[in-house]
């Protein structure tokens, strides 16, 4: 029986927590674009359900994600280590250690965190659960929809992938 005050989990170096166990959960065509990204996912690991928390690390050349933009979820990220790329529908900003950005949902503003340098980089991302989101992805011929905690992939004409 757990006292006033006792944590459900113990704190934890973030590096010992287990990376997700799969590089994408995009369907597969699009799944191998995100090779040399590495999700460790700090939030499931304290069975957080409300929002979640990944650190995540960039290999040289590798991408956060497809550009994508949600309808009710929002995102925010804190550079750790590194120079990224930050890439949305208004161009490309380079990024440094300290830095941050966050995400309103609603806006259309697809973004994405590029690594066009010669080191890793590693950041944190944050990002509310909200249920019912749509995300769009202007890039690509691809559309996701929150079905109970699952994501299901859709051509931009509905289609299923």
């Amino acid at each position: 029986m757990k006292t006033q005050g006792q944590l459900d989990e113990p704190p934890i170096l973030a590096a010992d927590a287990s990376e997700r166990s799969t590089t994408s959960n995009y369907p597969s065509v699009f799944a191998s674009r995100m090779e040399g990204r590495i999700r460790i996912r700090l939030g499931n690991h304290f069975g957080l359900t409300n929002f979640g928390v990944n650190m995540t690390r960039l290999q040289p050349g590798s991408s956060s994600s497809l550009r994508h933009s949600h309808s009710r979820q929002q995102e925010f990220i804190f550079i750790l280590e590194g120079s990224p790329t930050l890439h949305t529908n208004n161009g490309y900003v380079e990024l440094a250690s300290g830095m941050c950005a966050g995400f309103r949902a609603g806006t259309g503003n697809g973004h994405r965190i590029l690594n066009r340098s010669d080191r890793d980089v590693l950041y944190l991302e944050i990002g509310d659960r909200t249920s019912g989101d749509t995300v769009i992805y202007p890039d690509d011929d691809l559309m996701a929809v929150e079905n109970n905690g699952r994501w299901d992939f859709f051509h931009k004409d509905t289609q299923p992938y």
